[in-house]
Order: C-alpha cells, then sequence, then structure tokens
C-alpha cells in the first residue's frame, strides 16, 4: 500500500480498493470512534467512503475515485468546485441524528477534505470526518473560507460561488473570522498537547494571528 499525500494529523495509506486510515495523537481512538460513526448514519444521505471495518486504531474504507478538491481549486474552476464545496456543506448541516440533536458540524471542511469529479466537479466523497461533532453551521462555513483564503489567495473571489451553493444567509465577517481564530487556537492546542515544543505549535499561534489581521 502506499501513503496518501494529503494526511495531516493521521497516516493514510491505500492499495487500488481500500484506503486505511490509523489514527495518531492526542485522543486518537476518541477520534477513529466519531468517525466510524458518522460514516455509518451518512452512508447513502451524504458522498462518504464505504466503512469496510475498523480495528487496531484505523478505519478500513473502500477507495472512492474523484480528485482531491484542493488541486481542482488551483487546476481547475475555482467557483464551481467552491459552489460544490457549498451544496454538499448544505446536505450535511441538514442531516439529523448522526451524532445526536442538533447540526452535524464536520469541524475541519474545506476543498482539503473533498474529492470531486474532474470533469463536472460534483462531490464523490467527503473525508476526514475525525472532528465532526454537534455545533453551530459557521464553524463550517468559516473554515472552509479560511482554506481558501490561507492555502489559495488567488481565488478568493471565488468564494461567493460557496456562499451561493450553501444557499442560506451567510454570517457576517467579523463572527466568521472569530471562528476562523478560534479554530486555530483550537489547532494550537491540540499540536501542543501532541508535541508541547513541536513546531506546529508556533506555526499554528502564527496564522491565528495572520487570521486575526485580515
Amino acid at each position: 500500500m502506499r501513503r496518501l499525500p494529503h494526511g495531516y494529523t493521521n497516516r493514510t495509506t491505500r492499495d487500488r480498493a481500500t484506503v486505511v486510515k490509523h489514527y495518531e495523537g492526542p485522543d486518537a481512538e476518541l477520534r477513529l470512534e466519531r468517525e466510524r460513526l458518522v460514516l455509518t448514519a451518512l452512508a447513502g444521505t451524504v458522498p462518504v467512503p464505504p466503512l469496510l471495518g475498523a480495528g487496531e486504531g484505523a478505519l478500513t474504507l473502500g477507495f472512492v475515485e474523484g480528485a482531491p478538491g484542493q488541486e481542482l481549486l488551483d487546476s481547475g474552476d475555482a467557483a464551481e468546485v467552491l459552489r460544490s464545496c457549498g451544496e454538499v456543506l448544505r446536505r450535511i448541516h441538514a442531516t439529523t441524528g448522526a451524532l445526536g440533536e442538533g447540526t452535524l458540524v464536520h469541524g475541519d471542511f474545506g476543498p482539503n477534505n473533498l474529492l470531486l469529479d474532474p470533469v463536472g466537479y460534483a462531490v464523490t466523497a467527503v473525508v476526514d470526518w475525525e472532528f465532526a461533532h454537534l455545533g453551530d453551521p459557521i464553524e463550517d462555513l468559516a473554515w472552509c473560507e479560511w482554506i481558501v483564503r490561507m492555502h489559495h489567495p488567488d481565488r478568493v473571489g471565488a468564494l461567493d460561488a460557496f456562499f451561493e451553493g450553501y444557499g442560506a444567509s451567510v454570517p457576517d465577517w467579523p463572527l466568521r473570522r472569530a471562528a476562523m481564530v478560534d479554530r486555530c487556537l483550537e489547532l494550537r492546542e491540540f499540536c501542543r498537547r501532541w508535541d508541547p515544543d513541536g513546531p506546529a505549535v508556533a506555526e499554528w499561534e502564527r496564522r491565528a494571528e495572520v487570521t486575526a489581521g485580515w
């Protein structure tokens, strides 16, 4: 099996038919179980990878065809990619019962965690549900916007299509920016628990400061 290049917190490998995700770092067992529950609940409702098995600190998933969203954002039609992001996010937030009563929040939503048809840009799978929880939709809306602003700044003009695809009222910019800063600080603390003296702690601190200055 070969390792996939886009994982940050975990080690993910695949062969022609399966993907195996090994959970690492703080709360690894909790994050595995959360993703298992969500994938089971969303099967047939939202495009997610099929869950084939769980055990020994890993989930085994069926391989799904599709191009990573962050690659299409740079090489394809950014507006259509982000419109598809908004449309599938609306479906996620409309889902009931995946983790209990309330709004299901992906927790790390953005083109980096979507696979899409490289021709029509339909979403083939939403991946990496380990931070899913019940919360406020602004968390996912703001984080997808943050991914674009931080990592694809030349595609910021396409964000209007993301919000149009979502199809609901958009929280004001100060609220979205505050949600972005809060998530940066949460990830700083996650990294601090994992490796207190590692470079990721300072990097997320820097990103929080940059975001607060937008």
